[in-house]
């Protein structure tokens, strides 16, 4: 971080103008911007400087001379500590504004495209309680309240929630979250008295020792959860946990454990082992099911995914016969969901746990014109792989948050295809890659849906058709 001159200084009554990126709110002070968290358009404030990058200046609230209209009361006890619902303080319908705001100053301000006016994003019918997955993190290293240092205790340093903002080193102890339905309070609390009722240990992230590391709960719309322990070395202790664990939750059709002895958290090079049932849960969008297992990937919103789901299908238009390419395909949920109008799906992901998932999922539907294939897609999706398939008509791309690779782009640019629909978890990258296609391809809808209430995040689908 440069220099700060400013460091500390206090700025008296000014005025939040709008709505910026990742979640923060924007203010204007002697020609230098100032990006604010938990504010909101219309406040007007003091607001302290506590950082500064080249081109602008980071501030904090430390009073209000006048509250938005638009805010209303966070429901979360941890709101402000815990950084993951930075938009609970305001209203829905705002939250759904400044969203749809997002798509059009990425469009307009970094890729500079031109783009019809975006239909009105689709909101959510849930605004809690509609994640399907939550991971919980066990530390030995509590974030400490000040009032609680203050207070002489003998503290507990043990915690099992999220990892304070900034901090990779403390964990937030979480009372209430309120973004996954019950029983996800319960079964994390359960496990958190259990240990130290019985003195497991939490684990260390900085020695790399400790039993309890991570807790993954998984659920469904069809009412099904999958628990799954991530133990930081192997014990003894492990069954004793595992066994009390099923009799106090005997309804949870699916338990799970991985040992993890790396340096991080990732489990999809590991082997996940099964305690109590299938290692699977089952989901259905429409008329669809799909299986869901320890690591595969699956929209965070299932009450929101058929939605999204909806507009790609909408957007693509795909006609009897034709050829569908899905590309970051995941576990297939896309190309299937597409599948019954096409005459072949292609899928490409670069996960093998992923492209087996798909497979299985193709066969549970009955669908035999899906055909998925492993690899990097950088280095898979060229011309020998489209002569090896056939020209697609209509092409689906759902690439990370960090976009397509430039390379990707290109033969996407080159491949000729009528029709491309681009869903992505982030304009930003997506205007720079619609950017990179301006000479080939037109901008004819654009869709904004809420997937993530409380959150700054949009979900953006663009259709494009060849020049």
């Amino acid at each position: 971080m440069a220099r700060n001159k400013h460091y500390g200084q206090t700025i008296e009554n000014i005025s939040i103008d709008n709505a910026g990126s990742e979640g923060k709110c924007i203010a204007r002070w002697n020609g230098k911007v100032v990006f604010v968290n938990y504010a909101s358009p219309g406040d007007v404030v003091d607001i302290k400087i506590i950082g500064r990058k080249r081109k602008f200046l980071i501030g904090e609230i430390v009073k209000f001379h006048h509250k938005a209209e638009n805010r209303t009361e966070p429901v979360c006890e941890h709101f402000g500590l815990c950084g993951g619902c930075k938009w609970q303080h305001l209203s829905y319908p705002s939250q759904l504004e400044y969203k749809a705001q997002q798509v059009v100053d990425a469009f307009e301000r970094i890729g500079k495209l031109d783009f019809p006016t975006p239909a009105p994003i689709l909101p959510s019918d849930k605004v809690y309680g509609y994640r399907n997955k939550m991971e919980y993190t066990f530390s030995n290293s509590r974030w400490i309240l000040q009032e609680e240092a203050d207070s002489g205790a003998d503290l507990d340093k043990n915690a099992a929630g999220f990892h304070i903002p900034g901090r990779y080193d403390k964990v937030l102890q979480l009372n209430t979250c309120h973004l996954q339905a019950e029983p996800t309070n319960e079964i994390r609390n359960w496990v958190t008295d259990y240990a130290k009722k019985n003195d497991l240990s939490f684990y260390d992230i900085k020695d790399k020792v400790g039993l309890l590391r991570n807790l993954i709960l998984r659920n469904t719309s069809q009412g099904e959860w999958m628990v799954l322990f991530c133990f930081g070395e192997r014990s003894e202790e492990i069954n004793a946990l595992l066994n009390a664990f099923c009799e106090a939750f005997n309804h949870i059709p699916s338990v799970l454990f991985v040992i993890n002895e790396k340096a991080n958290d990732t489990i999809y090079d590991l082997e996940v082992e099964s305690f109590k049932g299938d290692p699977w849960i089952n989901e259905k969008l429409g008329e669809f099911k799909y299986k869901i297992r320890a690591k595969s990937f699956f929209q965070t919103n299932s009450y929101q995914a058929k939605k999204l789901y909806d507009v790609v299908l909408d957007f693509a238009g795909v006609d009897e016969g034709d050829t569908v390419y899905d590309l970051y395909c995941g576990t297939g949920t896309i190309g299937l969901y597409l599948s019954q109008n096409a005459g072949k799906i292609v899928g490409i992901e670069s996960v093998p746990q992923a492209i087996e998932d798909a497979n299985e999922n193709a066969k549970i539907n009955g669908v035999d014109n899906a055909f998925f294939e492993v690899g990097d897609m950088r280095k898979i999706f060229d011309n020998d792989f489209i002569n090896k398939y056939g020209k697609a008509d209509v092409i689906i791309t759902d690439p990370p948050r960090n976009g397509m690779h430039k390379d990707v782009v290109q033969q996407l640019a080159l491949s000729n295809v009528a029709k491309i629909v681009y869903v992505s978890c982030n304009v930003a990258t997506q205007a720079r890659d619609l950017d990179l296609l301006r000479d080939y391809y037109k901008i004819e809808k654009v869709q904004p849906v809420d997937m993530f209430p409380q959150t700054h995040h949009v979900e953006n689908v663009v259709l494009l058709t060849k020049i």
